[in-house]
């Protein structure tokens, strides 16, 4: 059973924890992370679900994400999150997220990650993920199209593939 600490509106811990599927109430949020990990042809690896996951069952996600537990940073969730779904282990104790985004109950935190890796070398977590590859800008809004990658805001694919390499709002 996973147990996530709960934030306040500025994303201060409020000392409450919350176990998965319990409903939040209107001034409760937590923590969710996401990894983007692009090779040198920027192209990002794409993880392709389980048939059998509950939500979005055989599609197409971002590298890896999910929920922080108690007493994980968003550093320390996105390095768990991406050793087990995909088996690779990045040190991102002195890496800030790429962006954030709010949603209804929590915070969004994406890491935009250039990181050459053999995609045939990596361990998948078999209750998680079926299938990994490496896809353009191009082929990951395709597959939004088709509703065959998890329904991101094209935006947002957008957002990844604009900050790798950078950080903040403004062009280098």
């Amino acid at each position: 059973m996973e147990i996530w600490d709960v934030y306040d509106i500025n994303r201060k811990l409020s000392n409450k924890t919350i176990k998965r599927n319990e409903k939040m109430i209107h001034d409760q949020y937590h923590l969710v992370v996401h990894v983007c990990i692009f090779n040198d042809n920027n192209q990002m690896l794409i993880q392709q679900r389980q048939p059998f996951k509950k939500g979005f069952s055989n599609m197409w996600d971002v590298t890896c994400g999910g929920s922080a537990l108690v007493n994980e940073s968003s550093q320390m969730a996105v390095h768990r999150k991406l050793l087990e779904e995909v088996g690779i282990n990045f040190n991102f104790e002195n890496k800030r997220c790429s962006f954030t985004i709010n949603f209804d109950h929590g915070f969004d935190d994406f890491y935009v990650v250039k990181y050459d890796v053999e995609i045939d070398k990596l361990v998948l977590q078999s209750d998680e993920v079926q299938s990994v590859k490496w896809a353009s800008k191009q082929e990951i809004i395709e597959l939004i199209d088709n509703n065959t990658f998890i329904n991101y805001h094209k935006s947002i694919i957008d957002m990844c593939f604009d900050m790798l390499n950078q950080y903040g709002a403004h062009n280098k």
